[in-house]
């Protein structure tokens, strides 16, 4: 198995001009260290992959592997709408000495799936790297059903996807397409834990931004199928799960982040600091998993 367990979509941390902040990105990766999360992924969608031209996401993602320094996996965020852009991201990320790359569905220019094997296929030729693919309809608006995941992981170096559909019944759909050694990732915090206790092998979460101990924990448990003890502490988790997307991440988890001094208040537009009215729910959320 590829890995298991809590693995963060980590910020990208900004000052207030939006420059990326390297002293914030090495408080960070000391954190999830600490924590014992099982990976990073670096300039995902929660890093703003966005908005960070390709020189910056080639930056950030080398720049984690140095301040890891073999400590903790790093898997780059590299997808792309254009074939050959994410070639290119991925060959950064391979260059940088990254351990894997994520690789979201092409976005907005709605693929067929067809297109996703002839896209994905042609990054995983171009570049020896394991690959995760990434589905998430509800931002790309194009699905990877779990068919298209099933031909893909034929491929050698395609070695799992991260299915944030919160659809629990494509859990079983996967395994039993892609086979036992295909790692299947929740990517979606709400769900994550039935997710794994239903055959999932970890969660790319949000959350874990902010709770980073305690959603290892719970990831813990529910793989090793105690489900009284997953449950328990997801409800802890539970309130942060909702409340981090009361605004379009990463707008919730950035500024629970600043609140734990962790970062500055640094976002890009079209991305905006979190409105006044959320903030009493994201700290009630934040204390009651004894973040702050």
């Amino acid at each position: 198995m590829f890995l298991r367990g809590s693995i963060v979509a980590l910020i990208t941390p900004m000052d207030a001009e939006g420059a990326v902040d390297d002293a914030a990105l090495q408080r960070l990766i000391e954190l999830h260290v600490d924590a014992g999360t099982a990976a990073i992924v670096a300039v995902g969608t929660t890093g703003e992959s966005a908005t960070l031209d390709e020189a910056e996401h080639c930056a950030v993602i080398a720049r984690c592997v140095e301040l890891a320094a073999g400590r903790i996996p790093i898997i780059g965020g590299t997808g792309a709408n254009a074939t050959a852009e994410a070639i290119r991201l991925t060959r950064c990320a391979e260059r940088a000495g990254a351990d894997a790359a994520l690789l979201v569905t092409p976005y907005y220019n709605k693929p067929t799936q067809a297109g996703l094997v002839a896209h994905h296929r042609a990054v995983a030729d171009a570049v020896a790297i394991p690959q995760i693919l990434y589905n998430v309809p509800g931002r790309t608006a194009c699905d990877m059903l779990p068919e298209t995941a099933a031909e893909l992981a034929r491929v050698d170096n395609i070695v799992a996807i991260k299915d944030a559909t919160g659809d629990l019944a494509r859990v079983e759909r996967l395994r039993d397409l892609c086979g036992a050694e295909f790692a299947l990732y929740s990517g979606d915090d709400g769900t994550a834990c039935e997710f794994m206790l239903r055959g999932g092998d970890g969660v790319i979460s949000v959350t874990s931004n902010v709770a980073p101990a305690l959603m290892r924990q719970m990831c813990e448990a529910a793989l090793a199928g105690n489900r009284e003890d997953a449950f328990a502490l997801n409800e802890r988790l539970d309130g942060l799960h909702r409340a981090l997307f009361a605004e379009s991440n990463p707008i919730p988890v950035k500024w629970a982040m600043a609140e734990m001094g962790l970062a500055q208040r640094g976002i890009r537009l079209p991305l905006t600091w979190l409105t006044p009215e959320h903030h009493a729910t994201v700290r009630a959320a934040m204390q009651r998993a004894g973040a702050v």
